[in-house]
Order: C-alpha cells, then structure tokens, then sequence
C-alpha cells in the first residue's frame, strides 16, 4: 500500500492529511515557530497513531509514495519584512525608479533594498567593467547586502556580468553572497517583472529553504525513498531541489482551492466563494463556472511577477486575529497571537482578546472537546481579558461586549468576500479551515448569501485540496520571428530540459503528458511546454440522498445569543450522521477538529459524502 501525505504549515496550526485510496487520515498539530520541521514531523506521528493504534512513524514513511508539503513562511516573512538584506547591480539607470512606480511598489523597494543599488556603466572595456563591478560588490556587501539581484540592460551584458563576477568572486570562498541573475530566474516580455520576481525570489528563499532542507535531512534518518515534493501556487508540486522560492508564496490558499474546485463538480455549483479562516488571515477565492480564476502573471503585495498564480486575496481575520478598542471602536485584526502565545484561553501566555475567546464565553466551543478534545480550553482567562481589553474600555458589561465583538468579527469576515457575491446567480460560500465554520453563516447573511457549504475536511481542507496536485515542470521560450527550423530546435531543446527535470523528480519523460501551446503576450510569441506526472486524485461522493432524516442530538448547550438570553440549542456530531439528516437552527454541528454554528433560520443537511449543507430560510 503506497499512501501520499499532504501536510498545509499554517501560521497558529500544522495540518495533515494521510491519503490511501479513497480512505482519509487527518489530524492538527500547533506550529513550532523556532522549528518548522518539528511541526511537520508531530503531525505525521500523530497520524500515524490513527492509522496504526500506536506511534510509527517509520512504518508511515515506508508506506508512503510522496510526501506533499505547503507552508505559509514565505508569505509570513513577506509580510513580516523578515529576510535577508537585498542588493541590486545594474546598468540600466533608470530600473530602480521603473521598479518603485506607485506607493506600494516604491516602499517594497525601500524595505526590501533601499539604497543597496550599484549602478555600473552601459560602457567600458572588460577591465573597466571589472573594477565597477568589483567596487560596487564590496559596497553593497560594506552596507549590509546578504545576497544580490543582477540585472543587465541585455541577455548578453548580464552574461558579460556572470563571468566577470565568477572570476573575481568564486564561489568556493568562504563568505560568498549568493547572486542571482535575473534573466536566468525568469522569462518575461515585461522587465519590471521579471526583475521584481528575480528581487522577491531572493528575499524568500533563505527562508523557505532553511526548513525544507532540515526537513528533508530528518527524513532522510529513515531512508525515505523518495524526496519531499513542495506544493507550489500553479496548483503543481516537485522537489525541493526543483521548486523557486517564489512559487511557495500562497500555495496553501491554491489548495483550498483546487478543493474548492472538485465541491463545485461534486454538487454541480456554478459559482462558489472559497473563505479559508485560518488562524492569521482568511484567504478568499472563487470557483466560477467548475474553473479556478487564475492570472498568469500573478502579482504579491502590489508587485506583479513573471509566474502564474490563482486569483487569493488575504485578510487579516482569523482565529488568532487581536480583537481590540481603539478609539471608542472594537477593531478586528490584522495583528495576530498567532500560535505563541494564542488567543488567552489556549493558556500560553495571551493578553489579548480573539474570537477563539469570544466564541469560548458564548458557548459555541466546548472547552473539553476543542481539537477533538487534544487542547483543553481556559475560560476565565478569556472573561478577564475581554473585561480588561474591552468592556471595561467601553464601559459596558462582558456580555454585552460578547455580542459586540462577535458581530464586529463577522461584519469583518463578510467585507473580505462581499464584493465577490454574484449580483446575477446563486452564490455558494465554501467555509473551511479551522475557525470558517463557526461565524460562517453571519458572514454569508451580512454579504446576502444563502447558500453555506462546510466540507466534512474543513479543518484540513487546503491540506486536501493537496490530494488534487500532479508533479509537474513548466517552460517557456520566446520565438518571436524565428524560422520554423529554429522552432523545432527550441522544442527539442525544451523537450530535453523536461526530460531531464522530470528524470530528477523520479520520472521519464515516457510517463509524463506533454502539453504544448503558443502564447502570444505583448507582441512576443512564446512557447510554452508543461510535463506532468500524474498522481492518483480522491473524488467526492455528489449529492444528498432522496430521503430525508431528522439529525439525532448528540446533547445540548447553553449558547449567548443576546446580552440577556442564553438559549438551550440542539448539538450534533457530523460523524454520527447518515446521509439525508437535517435539522434546524439554532444548533451547533461538531466535525472532526471544528465547529459549526447554525443560526436561527438556517437549516442543516448531511450530504452522501458527509459534508454539510447549509441553507438560510429568512
């Protein structure tokens, strides 16, 4: 039996799925900041304790085909600012004010390199070139520059550039900087964005790459056969020796989406809006018509690149996100607790209020069962840091503040997809991730959608949106005015550079699709070639049976719905359902690691995979 494990590396919690057939494991673990390998091997023993009755992990590794890793650092150093100190060497005088054009772009360029720029002439003999280019490397490097970006005003200069700088800085010396060139990062018909691409590269991967590779060397202790793969934000994964550093950044929300995606076939939805609630951000995306919105020339942070990348935006609401008073008003976000020191029940350490808090004192999380009973939940600490951050602040009482903050949260949670809503045909919201299913329907009833669809997965659903990624490398090569001759050359040599990739990840090229076509993008004709190996792909049962069943009660709890009035609502644990169950709200649905509130006039109904429907009748 050969399983893929898929593991999703969030900012708060770790999540794995363990995929054999048709047959799921999945379990959560917290983030190790300090460590990011530690994370990912506590979640695989503890999915192994699943599959096996007891610890194993070498007997999990040696069962497994792939192991197919996502981890939001990158995005997190990004937005964080935290990486190394970038260097750009050109002769192109006018590239640093192209590349800083509006504000955003200007103060990316400034917090990612400033006034590390080495300006060498367009001019000059070799030797003359050598010594700019020898001055302006130890200036750089003097003013703190930990790696460096080239970028020549042609192909042939920055060819001219690399030889030059191999011979006067080997790379064997110690201390060497790292340089990357960045006509060799990118094929591009825009400059600015294959520049920006070769800077933002540079910037995350001494990040990215400090954990894989220490992840890769703990496998390696137990003779893994086969390597890690990244999952990458084109929807593809490869090795660690064969991914960029770019194509990590929000690669996770790319696997909420692929699984967005097979729920829109599985129930035959035309347009579904994707909210990952994770614990930092939500990410939101939409599936229309079956297909994923992509752009290919994807853009972070204001900055356009030279990959693809699906169409995610991210909002800082989440579960750990910091609910707080400024200015007489309750404010969501977007700082986060994150996973040290979480929201104040976790018990770490917290002195501020979350909606993980919130929803704790409201009664809408059991503190004995929260992460299916793995981390036990801390009230008082949550009454006296709501009471200290924010009644007392607005001089009301706690429950009163209680309902303030959960409507501001879900207020918030519906402005990040409102916009999205199809003005024209039935909206449906895919709530996932740890804490989507829990505000979900107020959000969906804020931004007028009826519809609230919560996968049986959802708290591990990037992770299984995972389940749906092939290996696979992509080329492209510009044959603007080239004779037919000179075409068949590049495709043999493209061919080639496949063969040879994809004979690295494991594959021949014999076993591989081959997918070719012409892109035409600013007057450049571009040749385009994707190989992919495919991976075995779960399905998702569609539908609800015909006959309907009442949903048998697994209890009840006692839930805030006003200031003054706590109401007795009906619990259901969604495992312990058949197929075709449905109630009413108000009602809370426990699933495996997370909660879903039903409010007063939604129903519920248990689809034939198990997933949960949700419909608001008012």
């Amino acid at each position: 039996m050969e399983r893929l494990i898929n593991i999703d590396n969030g900012g708060t919690l770790t999540d794995i799925v363990v995929a054999s057939g048709t047959d799921f494991t999945f379990t959560k673990t917290l983030t190790t900041p300090v460590d990011l390998s530690q994370c990912l091997f506590d979640a695989m023993t503890k999915a192994s304790v699943q599959l096996f009755g007891e610890a194993n992990l070498a007997d999990l590794l040696h069962s497994t085909q792939h192991i197919r890793y996502s981890s939001t650092q990158g995005t997190n150093a990004l937005v964080q600012r935290r990486g190394p100190k970038i260097g750009l060497i050109t002769d192109d005088s006018a590239l640093p004010n192209a590349l800083g054009t509006s504000e955003e772009t200007a103060g990316l360029f400034r917090d990612l390199i400033g006034a590390r720029v080495g300006i060498v002439s367009a001019a000059g003999t070799p030797e003359e070139l050598a010594q700019q280019l020898v001055a302006e490397i130890n200036r750089l490097t003097t003013a703190g520059a930990e790696r460096l970006v080239v970028a020549g005003l042609s192909a042939e200069r920055e060819h001219l550039f690399k030889r030059t700088m191999l011979k006067n800085f080997p790379r064997h010396l110690l201390g060497s900087v790292p340089i990357l060139f960045s006509r060799e990062f990118a094929t591009d018909t825009s400059r600015q964005r294959q520049v920006w691409s070769g800077i933002l590269n540079s910037f995350l991967h001494p990040t990215v790459e400090r954990f894989l590779y220490s992840a890769e060397h703990r496998l390696r202790a137990f003779k893994v056969k086969n390597p890690l793969l990244i999952y990458r934000n084109d929807g593809a994964s490869s090795r660690v020796a064969k991914s960029v550093a770019l194509k990590t950044y929000s690669s996770g929300p790319r696997g909420g989406l692929e699984g967005t995606r097979a729920l829109a076939e599985a129930y035959g939805l035309d347009n579904v809006l994707m909210i990952d609630v994770g614990g930092t951000t939500t990410d939101v995306g939409a599936v229309a018509n079956r297909a994923i919105a992509v752009d290919r020339r994807g853009s972070i942070q204001g900055v356009d690149i030279s990959y693809e990348m699906s169409d995610v935006r991210s909002t800082g609401v989440g579960g750990s996100s910091i609910i707080a008073v400024h200015d007489g008003e309750i404010t969501v976000g977007p700082e986060s607790v994150g996973a040290a020191p979480g929201p104040a029940c976790f018990g770490f350490g917290g002195t501020t209020a979350t909606i993980t808090d919130v929803n704790l004192l409201l009664g809408v999380l059991d503190p004995a069962t929260y992460l299916n009973g793995e981390m036990a939940l801390d009230a008082d600490r949550s009454r006296s840091v709501i009471a200290k951050t924010v009644a007392d602040p607005l001089g009301i009482t706690l429950e009163q503040a209680l309902i303030r903050m959960e409507a501001s949260y879900s207020s918030h949670l519906a402005r990040a997809f409102a916009d999205l809503v199809s003005p024209t045909g039935e909206t449906t919201v895919a709530a996932f991730g740890g804490g989507g299913p829990m505000n979900a329907c107020a959000a969906a009833r804020i931004a007028g959608v009826r519809k609230v669809l919560v996968p049986r997965l959802a708290a591990v659903f990037s992770a299984y949106g995972i389940s749906f990624s092939d290996i696979a490398q992509s080329y492209e090569t510009s044959v603007t005015g080239f004779s037919p001759a000179e075409i068949a050359s590049v495709r043999t040599s493209m061919q080639a550079d496949a063969g040879k990739d994809m004979f690295q990840e494991g594959h021949d090229l014999s076993e591989c699709e081959l997918d070719w076509s012409t892109i035409v993008e600013d007057s450049e004709e571009i040749l385009s070639l994707k190989a992919t190996f495919r991976l075995p792909h779960p399905t998702i049962a569609n539908g609800v049976p015909a006959a309907a069943s009442a949903a048998v009660a697994a209890g009840t709890r006692q839930v805030r719905g006003t200031p003054t009035q706590i109401d007795t609502v009906a619990v259901y644990q969604l495992d312990d359902q058949k197929p075709g169950a449905t109630a009413a709200g108000p009602a809370i649905v426990e699933g495996p690691f997370f909660t879903a509130r039903v409010p007063l006039g939604w129903t519920l109904t248990v689809s034939t995979a198990g997933d949960l429907q949700l419909t608001d009748t008012l």
